[in-house]
Protein backbone atom coordinates (compact mmCIF):
# COMPACT_ATOMS: atom_id res chain seq x y z
CA UNK A 1 0.00 0.00 0.00
CA UNK A 2 1.29 3.45 -0.85
CA UNK A 3 2.39 5.54 2.18
CA UNK A 4 0.44 8.71 2.93
CA UNK A 5 2.38 11.96 2.82
CA UNK A 6 2.21 13.83 6.13
CA UNK A 7 1.93 17.61 6.10
CA UNK A 8 4.59 17.66 8.83
CA UNK A 9 7.29 16.08 6.68
CA UNK A 10 10.38 18.23 6.04
CA UNK A 11 10.59 19.84 2.61
CA UNK A 12 13.27 17.45 1.35
CA UNK A 13 11.06 14.47 2.27
CA UNK A 14 8.25 16.01 0.28
CA UNK A 15 10.59 16.06 -2.73
CA UNK A 16 11.58 12.44 -2.09
CA UNK A 17 7.92 11.49 -1.95
CA UNK A 18 7.23 13.20 -5.29
CA UNK A 19 10.21 11.43 -6.84
CA UNK A 20 8.85 8.13 -5.52
CA UNK A 21 5.48 8.82 -7.14
CA UNK A 22 7.15 9.71 -10.45
CA UNK A 23 9.24 6.54 -10.47
CA UNK A 24 6.23 4.40 -9.54
CA UNK A 25 4.08 5.95 -12.27
CA UNK A 26 6.83 5.46 -14.86
CA UNK A 27 7.24 1.82 -13.86
CA UNK A 28 3.51 1.20 -14.21
CA UNK A 29 3.51 2.67 -17.72
CA UNK A 30 6.44 0.50 -18.80
CA UNK A 31 4.68 -2.58 -17.44
CA UNK A 32 1.88 -2.18 -19.99
CA UNK A 33 2.34 -4.54 -22.93
CA UNK A 34 0.07 -5.12 -25.91
CA UNK A 35 0.23 -8.77 -26.94
CA UNK A 36 -1.08 -10.02 -30.28
CA UNK A 37 -3.38 -12.92 -29.37
CA UNK A 38 -5.41 -13.03 -32.61
CA UNK A 39 -4.74 -16.69 -33.44
CA UNK A 40 -4.95 -17.82 -29.83
CA UNK A 41 -8.32 -16.09 -29.51
CA UNK A 42 -9.67 -17.91 -32.57
CA UNK A 43 -10.06 -14.86 -34.82
CA UNK A 44 -9.34 -16.14 -38.33
CA UNK A 45 -10.69 -13.19 -40.32
CA UNK A 46 -8.85 -12.27 -43.52
CA UNK A 47 -9.69 -9.10 -45.40
CA UNK A 48 -10.18 -9.17 -49.16
CA UNK A 49 -10.54 -6.24 -51.52
CA UNK A 50 -12.04 -8.34 -54.30
CA UNK A 51 -8.95 -9.39 -56.26
CA UNK A 52 -5.15 -9.35 -56.09
CA UNK A 53 -4.39 -6.06 -57.84
CA UNK A 54 -4.46 -2.90 -55.75
CA UNK A 55 -5.59 -0.30 -58.26
CA UNK A 56 -8.66 1.74 -57.26
CA UNK A 57 -9.95 3.85 -54.42
CA UNK A 58 -12.62 1.34 -53.41
CA UNK A 59 -9.95 -1.31 -52.90
CA UNK A 60 -7.72 1.07 -50.97
CA UNK A 61 -10.32 2.24 -48.45
CA UNK A 62 -10.63 -0.88 -46.32
CA UNK A 63 -13.63 -1.90 -44.21
CA UNK A 64 -14.67 -1.40 -40.63
CA UNK A 65 -14.98 -2.89 -37.16
CA UNK A 66 -17.97 -2.78 -34.82
CA UNK A 67 -17.80 -3.78 -31.16
CA UNK A 68 -21.11 -4.61 -29.47
CA UNK A 69 -22.72 -7.16 -27.16
CA UNK A 70 -25.17 -8.81 -29.54
CA UNK A 71 -26.33 -11.54 -27.12
CA UNK A 72 -26.41 -9.57 -23.85
CA UNK A 73 -24.02 -11.86 -21.98
CA UNK A 74 -21.90 -8.98 -20.66
CA UNK A 75 -18.97 -9.61 -23.01
CA UNK A 76 -18.31 -7.51 -26.09
CA UNK A 77 -18.54 -9.31 -29.42
CA UNK A 78 -16.80 -8.40 -32.67
CA UNK A 79 -18.15 -7.69 -36.15
CA UNK A 80 -15.48 -7.47 -38.86
CA UNK A 81 -16.52 -6.21 -42.28
CA UNK A 82 -15.11 -7.36 -45.59
CA UNK A 83 -14.84 -6.53 -49.26
CA UNK A 84 -15.79 -8.98 -51.98
CA UNK A 85 -15.56 -9.66 -55.69
CA UNK A 86 -17.57 -7.13 -57.72
CA UNK A 87 -18.34 -7.72 -61.38
CA UNK A 88 -16.97 -4.89 -63.52
CA UNK A 89 -14.68 -3.62 -60.75
CA UNK A 90 -12.61 -6.57 -59.60
CA UNK A 91 -10.20 -8.40 -61.89
CA UNK A 92 -11.60 -11.72 -63.26
CA UNK A 93 -9.27 -13.83 -61.11
CA UNK A 94 -10.93 -12.24 -58.10
CA UNK A 95 -13.96 -14.50 -58.59
CA UNK A 96 -12.40 -16.81 -56.03
CA UNK A 97 -13.40 -14.14 -53.50
CA UNK A 98 -17.08 -14.00 -54.46
CA UNK A 99 -18.08 -15.87 -51.30
CA UNK A 100 -16.18 -13.61 -48.91
CA UNK A 101 -18.42 -12.11 -46.25
CA UNK A 102 -18.56 -10.17 -43.02
CA UNK A 103 -17.78 -12.14 -39.87
CA UNK A 104 -19.36 -12.02 -36.41
CA UNK A 105 -17.22 -13.33 -33.57
CA UNK A 106 -19.05 -14.35 -30.42
CA UNK A 107 -17.06 -13.63 -27.28
CA UNK A 108 -16.93 -16.85 -25.26
CA UNK A 109 -15.93 -15.01 -22.10
CA UNK A 110 -12.71 -17.00 -21.67
CA UNK A 111 -10.43 -15.10 -24.03
CA UNK A 112 -11.59 -16.93 -27.14
CA UNK A 113 -14.15 -16.24 -29.87
CA UNK A 114 -16.39 -18.32 -32.13
CA UNK A 115 -17.30 -17.17 -35.64
CA UNK A 116 -21.13 -17.26 -35.87
CA UNK A 117 -22.05 -15.01 -38.80
CA UNK A 118 -23.93 -17.72 -40.70
CA UNK A 119 -25.94 -18.84 -37.68
CA UNK A 120 -26.71 -15.21 -36.85
CA UNK A 121 -27.77 -14.35 -40.40
CA UNK A 122 -25.05 -11.74 -40.87
CA UNK A 123 -22.99 -13.49 -43.54
CA UNK A 124 -24.43 -11.72 -46.59
CA UNK A 125 -22.16 -10.97 -49.54
CA UNK A 126 -21.68 -7.21 -49.63
CA UNK A 127 -18.83 -4.79 -50.04
CA UNK A 128 -19.31 -3.49 -46.51
CA UNK A 129 -17.74 -0.38 -45.07
CA UNK A 130 -19.13 0.16 -41.57
CA UNK A 131 -21.93 -0.86 -39.20
CA UNK A 132 -23.76 1.01 -36.47
CA UNK A 133 -24.94 -1.03 -33.49
CA UNK A 134 -28.02 0.44 -31.84
CA UNK A 135 -31.13 -0.74 -29.98
CA UNK A 136 -33.54 0.96 -32.35
CA UNK A 137 -36.80 -0.44 -30.91
CA UNK A 138 -35.70 -0.38 -27.24
CA UNK A 139 -36.26 -4.10 -26.76
CA UNK A 140 -32.97 -4.54 -24.93
CA UNK A 141 -31.01 -5.99 -27.85
CA UNK A 142 -28.56 -4.24 -30.16
CA UNK A 143 -29.60 -4.09 -33.79
CA UNK A 144 -27.11 -3.55 -36.61
CA UNK A 145 -27.22 -1.06 -39.50
CA UNK A 146 -24.80 -2.16 -42.22
CA UNK A 147 -23.37 0.53 -44.52
CA UNK A 148 -22.21 -0.67 -47.94
CA UNK A 149 -20.93 0.25 -51.34
CA UNK A 150 -24.41 -0.31 -52.71
CA UNK A 151 -27.65 -0.77 -50.79
CA UNK A 152 -27.47 -0.51 -46.99
CA UNK A 153 -29.07 -3.16 -44.76
CA UNK A 154 -30.73 -2.86 -41.36
CA UNK A 155 -30.71 -6.05 -39.27
CA UNK A 156 -33.11 -6.41 -36.36
CA UNK A 157 -31.74 -8.41 -33.43
CA UNK A 158 -34.30 -11.12 -32.68
CA UNK A 159 -32.96 -11.71 -29.16
CA UNK A 160 -32.16 -15.36 -29.82
CA UNK A 161 -28.76 -14.99 -31.47
CA UNK A 162 -30.18 -14.27 -34.92
CA UNK A 163 -30.88 -11.14 -36.99
CA UNK A 164 -33.57 -10.35 -39.58
CA UNK A 165 -33.35 -7.91 -42.50
CA UNK A 166 -36.02 -5.22 -41.95
CA UNK A 167 -34.50 -2.57 -44.24
CA UNK A 168 -37.52 -2.18 -46.47
CA UNK A 169 -39.91 -1.53 -43.59
CA UNK A 170 -37.65 1.23 -42.26
CA UNK A 171 -36.71 2.91 -45.52
CA UNK A 172 -32.99 2.86 -44.73
CA UNK A 173 -31.62 1.12 -47.83
CA UNK A 174 -30.65 4.43 -49.37
CA UNK A 175 -30.83 5.39 -53.04
CA UNK A 176 -29.29 3.10 -55.61
CA UNK A 177 -27.17 5.93 -57.00
CA UNK A 178 -25.95 9.34 -55.92
CA UNK A 179 -24.43 11.83 -58.33
CA UNK A 180 -24.77 9.34 -61.15
CA UNK A 181 -22.91 6.40 -59.59
CA UNK A 182 -23.45 3.64 -57.01
CA UNK A 183 -24.11 5.03 -53.54
CA UNK A 184 -21.07 4.56 -51.35
CA UNK A 185 -21.88 4.78 -47.63
CA UNK A 186 -19.06 4.89 -45.10
CA UNK A 187 -20.80 5.15 -41.74
CA UNK A 188 -23.74 6.25 -39.64
CA UNK A 189 -24.29 8.47 -36.62
CA UNK A 190 -27.37 7.92 -34.46
CA UNK A 191 -28.88 10.57 -32.21
CA UNK A 192 -32.19 12.34 -31.54
CA UNK A 193 -31.61 15.48 -33.61
CA UNK A 194 -35.06 17.01 -33.03
CA UNK A 195 -35.57 15.88 -29.40
CA UNK A 196 -38.80 14.02 -30.10
CA UNK A 197 -37.59 10.96 -28.16
CA UNK A 198 -36.95 8.92 -31.31
CA UNK A 199 -33.56 8.00 -32.72
CA UNK A 200 -32.61 9.55 -36.03
CA UNK A 201 -29.70 8.58 -38.30
CA UNK A 202 -27.23 10.44 -40.46
CA UNK A 203 -25.54 8.33 -43.12
CA UNK A 204 -22.17 9.50 -44.36
CA UNK A 205 -21.60 8.97 -48.09
CA UNK A 206 -18.22 9.21 -49.80
CA UNK A 207 -17.82 9.80 -53.53
CA UNK A 208 -19.16 8.95 -56.98
CA UNK A 209 -16.77 6.16 -57.91
CA UNK A 210 -16.47 5.57 -61.65
CA UNK A 211 -14.66 2.22 -62.12
CA UNK A 212 -13.85 3.05 -65.74
CA UNK A 213 -12.10 6.34 -65.01
CA UNK A 214 -8.33 6.50 -65.58
CA UNK A 215 -6.37 9.52 -64.41
CA UNK A 216 -4.83 11.33 -67.38
CA UNK A 217 -2.04 12.68 -65.20
CA UNK A 218 -1.04 9.33 -63.68
CA UNK A 219 -2.61 6.48 -65.70
CA UNK A 220 -0.56 3.83 -63.91
CA UNK A 221 -1.77 4.85 -60.45
CA UNK A 222 -5.24 4.96 -58.93
CA UNK A 223 -6.95 8.36 -59.36
CA UNK A 224 -6.99 10.79 -56.48
CA UNK A 225 -10.29 11.42 -54.64
CA UNK A 226 -10.11 14.94 -56.06
CA UNK A 227 -10.78 13.52 -59.52
CA UNK A 228 -14.23 12.21 -58.60
CA UNK A 229 -17.46 13.99 -57.75
CA UNK A 230 -18.82 13.64 -54.25
CA UNK A 231 -22.02 12.23 -52.75
CA UNK A 232 -24.17 13.94 -50.16
CA UNK A 233 -24.51 12.64 -46.65
CA UNK A 234 -28.14 12.08 -45.65
CA UNK A 235 -30.09 12.79 -42.46
CA UNK A 236 -32.99 10.40 -41.83
CA UNK A 237 -35.72 11.35 -39.35
CA UNK A 238 -37.62 8.58 -37.59
CA UNK A 239 -41.37 8.93 -37.79
CA UNK A 240 -43.94 7.87 -35.14
CA UNK A 241 -44.61 4.68 -37.13
CA UNK A 242 -40.91 3.74 -37.04
CA UNK A 243 -40.14 4.54 -40.67
CA UNK A 244 -37.39 6.96 -41.69
CA UNK A 245 -37.64 9.86 -44.13
CA UNK A 246 -34.87 11.92 -45.71
CA UNK A 247 -34.78 15.41 -44.13
CA UNK A 248 -31.33 16.47 -45.32
CA UNK A 249 -32.39 19.50 -47.35
CA UNK A 250 -34.92 20.59 -44.74
CA UNK A 251 -32.13 20.84 -42.18
CA UNK A 252 -29.65 22.63 -44.47
CA UNK A 253 -27.29 19.66 -44.52
CA UNK A 254 -27.45 19.06 -48.26
CA UNK A 255 -23.95 19.18 -49.76
CA UNK A 256 -24.21 17.07 -52.94
CA UNK A 257 -20.50 17.12 -53.78
CA UNK A 258 -19.04 16.47 -50.34
CA UNK A 259 -16.77 13.48 -49.72
CA UNK A 260 -17.48 12.32 -46.20
CA UNK A 261 -15.11 9.87 -44.51
CA UNK A 262 -16.50 10.09 -40.98
CA UNK A 263 -19.27 11.60 -38.83
CA UNK A 264 -18.86 12.51 -35.16
CA UNK A 265 -21.79 13.89 -33.18
CA UNK A 266 -21.08 15.79 -29.95
CA UNK A 267 -21.82 19.12 -28.26
CA UNK A 268 -18.61 20.96 -29.10
CA UNK A 269 -19.73 24.36 -27.79
CA UNK A 270 -21.43 23.18 -24.58
CA UNK A 271 -24.72 24.90 -25.40
CA UNK A 272 -26.83 21.83 -24.66
CA UNK A 273 -27.47 20.53 -28.17
CA UNK A 274 -25.56 18.10 -30.36
CA UNK A 275 -23.47 19.27 -33.30
CA UNK A 276 -22.06 17.31 -36.26
CA UNK A 277 -18.42 17.13 -37.35
CA UNK A 278 -17.97 15.73 -40.86
CA UNK A 279 -14.46 14.72 -41.89
CA UNK A 280 -14.05 15.18 -45.66
CA UNK A 281 -11.53 13.68 -48.04
CA UNK A 282 -9.41 16.29 -49.88
CA UNK A 283 -11.98 18.95 -49.02
CA UNK A 284 -12.46 21.30 -46.10
CA UNK A 285 -14.12 19.56 -43.16
CA UNK A 286 -17.63 20.56 -42.05
CA UNK A 287 -18.82 21.46 -38.58
CA UNK A 288 -22.59 21.79 -38.43
CA UNK A 289 -23.45 23.85 -35.38
CA UNK A 290 -26.87 23.20 -33.90
CA UNK A 291 -28.52 26.48 -32.97
CA UNK A 292 -31.75 25.45 -31.25
CA UNK A 293 -32.60 22.95 -33.95
CA UNK A 294 -31.18 24.87 -36.90
CA UNK A 295 -27.87 23.71 -38.39
CA UNK A 296 -25.24 26.11 -39.70
CA UNK A 297 -21.95 25.06 -41.27
CA UNK A 298 -19.14 26.75 -39.27
CA UNK A 299 -16.06 24.64 -40.04
CA UNK A 300 -13.91 27.57 -41.19
CA UNK A 301 -14.94 30.04 -38.52
CA UNK A 302 -14.58 27.45 -35.74
CA UNK A 303 -11.07 26.45 -36.87
CA UNK A 304 -11.56 22.78 -37.80
CA UNK A 305 -12.01 22.99 -41.59
CA UNK A 306 -8.33 22.66 -42.52
CA UNK A 307 -5.02 21.56 -41.11
CA UNK A 308 -2.35 23.87 -39.71
CA UNK A 309 -1.22 24.74 -43.25
CA UNK A 310 -4.72 25.76 -44.26
CA UNK A 311 -5.24 22.67 -46.41
CA UNK A 312 -8.20 20.35 -46.70
CA UNK A 313 -6.42 17.01 -46.48
CA UNK A 314 -7.53 13.38 -46.64
CA UNK A 315 -9.38 13.54 -43.33
CA UNK A 316 -10.61 10.23 -41.95
CA UNK A 317 -12.66 10.76 -38.83
CA UNK A 318 -13.00 12.92 -35.74
CA UNK A 319 -11.99 11.32 -32.44
CA UNK A 320 -13.06 13.29 -29.37
CA UNK A 321 -11.81 13.68 -25.81
CA UNK A 322 -10.34 16.07 -23.28
CA UNK A 323 -6.59 15.78 -23.92
CA UNK A 324 -5.37 18.31 -21.33
CA UNK A 325 -7.81 18.03 -18.43
CA UNK A 326 -9.45 21.44 -18.86
CA UNK A 327 -12.95 19.97 -19.12
CA UNK A 328 -13.36 20.85 -22.81
CA UNK A 329 -13.73 18.25 -25.56
CA UNK A 330 -10.91 18.41 -28.11
CA UNK A 331 -10.85 16.90 -31.60
CA UNK A 332 -8.28 14.63 -33.26
CA UNK A 333 -8.63 14.21 -37.04
CA UNK A 334 -6.35 11.67 -38.70
CA UNK A 335 -5.41 12.12 -42.34
CA UNK A 336 -2.92 11.03 -44.98
CA UNK A 337 -0.54 13.90 -44.21
CA UNK A 338 0.29 14.47 -40.54
CA UNK A 339 -3.12 14.73 -38.88
CA UNK A 340 -4.78 17.56 -37.02
CA UNK A 341 -5.27 18.01 -33.28
CA UNK A 342 -7.68 20.80 -32.47
CA UNK A 343 -7.77 22.15 -28.92
CA UNK A 344 -11.16 23.42 -27.77
CA UNK A 345 -10.74 26.94 -26.36
CA UNK A 346 -14.16 27.00 -24.72
CA UNK A 347 -15.73 29.79 -26.76
CA UNK A 348 -16.94 27.78 -29.72
CA UNK A 349 -13.49 27.90 -31.30
CA UNK A 350 -10.65 25.44 -31.78
CA UNK A 351 -6.95 26.12 -32.17
CA UNK A 352 -4.70 23.75 -34.11
CA UNK A 353 -1.94 22.41 -31.83
CA UNK A 354 -0.79 19.55 -34.06
CA UNK A 355 2.84 20.65 -34.17
CA UNK A 356 3.33 21.77 -30.56
CA UNK A 357 1.51 18.68 -29.22
CA UNK A 358 3.99 16.32 -30.88
CA UNK A 359 1.28 14.72 -33.01
CA UNK A 360 2.55 16.12 -36.32
CA UNK A 361 6.08 14.82 -35.82
CA UNK A 362 4.80 11.35 -34.92
CA UNK A 363 2.21 11.05 -37.68
CA UNK A 364 4.08 12.76 -40.53
CA UNK A 365 4.45 10.39 -43.46
CA UNK A 366 2.59 7.57 -41.72
CA UNK A 367 -0.74 7.96 -43.60
CA UNK A 368 -3.07 7.47 -40.61
CA UNK A 369 -6.56 5.98 -40.95
CA UNK A 370 -8.34 4.54 -37.89
CA UNK A 371 -7.35 6.17 -34.61
CA UNK A 372 -8.70 6.68 -31.14
CA UNK A 373 -8.14 8.80 -28.06
CA UNK A 374 -8.04 6.34 -25.16
CA UNK A 375 -6.31 5.85 -21.81
CA UNK A 376 -4.10 2.83 -22.44
CA UNK A 377 -2.51 2.84 -18.97
CA UNK A 378 -5.50 4.12 -16.92
CA UNK A 379 -3.44 7.01 -15.54
CA UNK A 380 -6.26 9.50 -16.14
CA UNK A 381 -5.23 11.14 -19.41
CA UNK A 382 -6.01 10.25 -23.01
CA UNK A 383 -3.38 8.69 -25.26
CA UNK A 384 -3.59 8.01 -29.02
CA UNK A 385 -3.43 4.83 -31.08
CA UNK A 386 -3.40 4.97 -34.89
CA UNK A 387 -3.44 2.45 -37.75
CA UNK A 388 -1.35 3.52 -40.73
CA UNK A 389 -0.70 2.62 -44.36
CA UNK A 390 -0.17 4.42 -47.65
CA UNK A 391 -3.31 4.97 -49.74
CA UNK A 392 -2.31 5.17 -53.41
CA UNK A 393 0.18 2.31 -53.16
CA UNK A 394 0.27 -0.72 -50.91
CA UNK A 395 3.14 0.54 -48.76
CA UNK A 396 3.33 -0.64 -45.16
CA UNK A 397 3.80 1.70 -42.19
CA UNK A 398 4.42 1.38 -38.46
CA UNK A 399 1.32 1.74 -36.27
CA UNK A 400 1.52 4.37 -33.55
CA UNK A 401 0.94 4.50 -29.80
CA UNK A 402 1.32 8.06 -28.54
CA UNK A 403 1.50 8.68 -24.82
CA UNK A 404 0.03 11.83 -23.26
CA UNK A 405 2.09 13.59 -20.61
CA UNK A 406 -1.16 14.78 -19.02
CA UNK A 407 -0.89 18.25 -20.50
CA UNK A 408 -1.71 17.38 -24.10
CA UNK A 409 1.80 16.68 -25.37
CA UNK A 410 2.36 13.29 -27.01
CA UNK A 411 5.39 11.08 -27.61
CA UNK A 412 5.62 7.86 -29.61
CA UNK A 413 6.11 4.94 -27.19
CA UNK A 414 4.65 2.07 -29.19
CA UNK A 415 7.83 0.09 -29.63
CA UNK A 416 8.22 0.00 -25.85
CA UNK A 417 4.82 -1.64 -25.43
CA UNK A 418 4.61 -4.56 -27.81
CA UNK A 419 6.03 -6.14 -30.95
CA UNK A 420 3.00 -5.11 -33.00
CA UNK A 421 4.16 -1.49 -32.92
CA UNK A 422 7.52 -2.54 -34.32
CA UNK A 423 5.97 -4.30 -37.31
CA UNK A 424 4.98 -2.50 -40.50
CA UNK A 425 1.41 -3.21 -41.65
CA UNK A 426 -1.17 -1.47 -43.81
CA UNK A 427 -3.83 -0.67 -41.24
CA UNK A 428 -7.28 0.75 -41.92
CA UNK A 429 -10.04 0.48 -39.31
CA UNK A 430 -9.30 0.36 -35.59
CA UNK A 431 -11.38 0.07 -32.44
CA UNK A 432 -10.62 0.02 -28.71
CA UNK A 433 -12.51 -2.23 -26.33
CA UNK A 434 -12.21 -4.27 -23.18
CA UNK A 435 -12.94 -7.72 -24.59
CA UNK A 436 -12.03 -9.56 -21.38
CA UNK A 437 -13.65 -7.10 -18.93
CA UNK A 438 -10.45 -6.76 -16.92
CA UNK A 439 -10.55 -2.96 -16.84
CA UNK A 440 -7.85 -2.10 -19.34
CA UNK A 441 -8.49 -1.21 -22.97
CA UNK A 442 -7.50 -3.62 -25.72
CA UNK A 443 -7.16 -2.86 -29.45
CA UNK A 444 -8.49 -4.51 -32.60
CA UNK A 445 -7.16 -3.50 -36.05
CA UNK A 446 -8.21 -4.54 -39.56
CA UNK A 447 -5.49 -4.56 -42.21
CA UNK A 448 -5.37 -4.20 -45.94
CA UNK A 449 -2.12 -5.94 -46.84
CA UNK A 450 -0.90 -9.29 -48.10
CA UNK A 451 -1.63 -11.21 -44.87
CA UNK A 452 -4.99 -9.43 -44.54
CA UNK A 453 -5.30 -10.66 -40.96
CA UNK A 454 -6.79 -8.64 -38.14
CA UNK A 455 -4.80 -8.00 -34.96
CA UNK A 456 -6.29 -8.40 -31.50
CA UNK A 457 -3.94 -6.71 -29.05
CA UNK A 458 -4.54 -7.61 -25.43
CA UNK A 459 -3.57 -4.97 -22.89
CA UNK A 460 -1.50 -6.52 -20.12
CA UNK A 461 -0.84 -4.21 -17.19
CA UNK A 462 -3.14 -1.28 -17.84
CA UNK A 463 -5.26 -2.24 -14.84
CA UNK A 464 -2.40 -1.55 -12.43
CA UNK A 465 -4.24 1.75 -12.07
CA UNK A 466 -7.89 2.14 -11.08
CA UNK A 467 -10.72 2.62 -13.56
CA UNK A 468 -14.47 2.83 -14.05
CA UNK A 469 -16.60 1.52 -16.94
CA UNK A 470 -19.99 3.07 -17.51
CA UNK A 471 -23.03 2.17 -19.60
CA UNK A 472 -25.70 4.85 -19.97
CA UNK A 473 -29.31 3.99 -20.71
CA UNK A 474 -31.96 6.57 -21.47
CA UNK A 475 -35.17 6.25 -19.51
CA UNK A 476 -37.18 5.71 -22.68
CA UNK A 477 -34.47 4.27 -24.91
CA UNK A 478 -31.01 5.17 -26.19
CA UNK A 479 -31.97 8.56 -27.68
CA UNK A 480 -31.15 10.63 -24.59
CA UNK A 481 -27.99 8.66 -23.79
CA UNK A 482 -26.10 9.19 -27.05
CA UNK A 483 -23.96 12.30 -26.80
CA UNK A 484 -24.48 12.64 -23.04
CA UNK A 485 -21.64 14.40 -21.26
CA UNK A 486 -20.24 12.74 -18.13
CA UNK A 487 -18.09 14.58 -15.60
CA UNK A 488 -16.28 12.45 -13.05
CA UNK A 489 -14.50 13.91 -10.00
CA UNK A 490 -12.01 11.79 -8.06
CA UNK A 491 -9.30 13.02 -5.71
CA UNK A 492 -10.07 16.61 -6.62
CA UNK A 493 -9.47 16.02 -10.35
CA UNK A 494 -12.24 16.29 -12.92
CA UNK A 495 -12.43 14.14 -16.02
CA UNK A 496 -14.93 14.66 -18.82
CA UNK A 497 -16.15 12.12 -21.39
CA UNK A 498 -18.83 12.04 -24.08
CA UNK A 499 -21.04 8.98 -24.53
CA UNK A 500 -20.17 8.53 -28.20
CA UNK A 501 -18.54 5.37 -29.52
CA UNK A 502 -18.60 6.05 -33.29
CA UNK A 503 -15.31 7.96 -33.23
CA UNK A 504 -12.85 6.00 -35.37
CA UNK A 505 -12.58 5.50 -39.14
CA UNK A 506 -15.32 3.08 -40.28
CA UNK A 507 -15.49 1.75 -36.71
CA UNK A 508 -17.52 1.65 -33.52
CA UNK A 509 -15.57 1.28 -30.29
CA UNK A 510 -16.66 -0.41 -27.07
CA UNK A 511 -19.92 1.43 -26.27
CA UNK A 512 -19.04 1.68 -22.58
CA UNK A 513 -17.46 4.91 -21.34
CA UNK A 514 -14.06 4.15 -19.85
CA UNK A 515 -12.39 6.35 -17.24
CA UNK A 516 -8.80 5.81 -16.11
CA UNK A 517 -8.44 6.93 -12.49
CA UNK A 518 -4.77 6.53 -11.65
CA UNK A 519 -4.47 5.79 -7.94
CA UNK A 520 -7.96 7.01 -7.02
CA UNK A 521 -10.10 4.19 -5.66
CA UNK A 522 -13.29 6.15 -5.13
CA UNK A 523 -15.31 8.41 -7.41
CA UNK A 524 -16.42 11.39 -5.35
CA UNK A 525 -18.92 12.79 -7.84
CA UNK A 526 -20.42 11.65 -11.12
CA UNK A 527 -22.53 14.12 -13.12
CA UNK A 528 -24.44 13.09 -16.23
CA UNK A 529 -25.83 15.70 -18.58
CA UNK A 530 -28.19 13.71 -20.78
CA UNK A 531 -28.63 14.88 -24.36
CA UNK A 532 -32.28 15.77 -23.70
CA UNK A 533 -31.20 18.46 -21.20
CA UNK A 534 -31.81 16.47 -18.01
CA UNK A 535 -29.12 15.94 -15.37
CA UNK A 536 -28.33 13.22 -12.83
CA UNK A 537 -25.77 13.39 -10.02
CA UNK A 538 -24.26 10.48 -8.09
CA UNK A 539 -21.91 10.43 -5.11
CA UNK A 540 -19.35 7.98 -3.74
CA UNK A 541 -19.02 5.27 -6.37
CA UNK A 542 -16.47 2.48 -6.08
CA UNK A 543 -13.95 2.03 -8.89
CA UNK A 544 -12.63 -1.02 -10.75
CA UNK A 545 -15.97 -2.22 -12.08
CA UNK A 546 -18.52 -1.79 -14.85
CA UNK A 547 -21.80 -0.17 -13.89
CA UNK A 548 -25.02 0.77 -15.69
CA UNK A 549 -26.92 3.96 -14.98
CA UNK A 550 -30.49 4.47 -16.15
CA UNK A 551 -31.56 8.07 -16.68
CA UNK A 552 -33.61 9.61 -13.90
CA UNK A 553 -34.01 6.45 -11.83
CA UNK A 554 -31.10 6.72 -9.43
CA UNK A 555 -30.21 3.15 -10.34
CA UNK A 556 -26.54 2.24 -10.35
CA UNK A 557 -26.03 -1.44 -11.10
CA UNK A 558 -23.20 -3.75 -12.05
Amino acid sequence: MRPKMSKKLPVFLHYLFLIFLTIESSAQKKNVTFTDITSKAGITFKYTFGDNSYKNILESSGSGITVFDYNNDGFMDLFLMNGTYLEGISDPEGKVNKNSHNELYKNNGNGTFTEVSKAAGLDGHFWSMAAGAIDLDNDGYQDLYLLNYGQNVFYHNNGNGTFSDITASLGLGGPEKLNGFTKWSIGVAFWDYNLDGRLDAMVGNFLAFDPAYVSPGSPNMMPSPTEYNGQESMLYEQQPDGKFVDVTRKNKLYYPDSKCMGLTVFDYDDDGDLDIFQANDHQLNFLFRNDKGVYKEVGVESGVAANSQGKGTGSMHGSIGDIDGDGLIDLLVTDLDYGALYKNTGNGLFVDITEQSGVAAAMAGKNSWGAQLFDYDNDGDLDIVAANGTAEELILQYPLLLENDGKGHFSNVGKEHGAYFSTKRSGRSLAVWDFDNDGNLDIIVSHLDKPGTAALLRNNGGNNNHWLGLTLKGKDGPASAIGAKVTLTAGGKKRVMVNQWATSYLSNNDPRIHFGLGQQKKIDLLEINWSNGKKDVYNKIDSDRYITIVEGTGIVSK
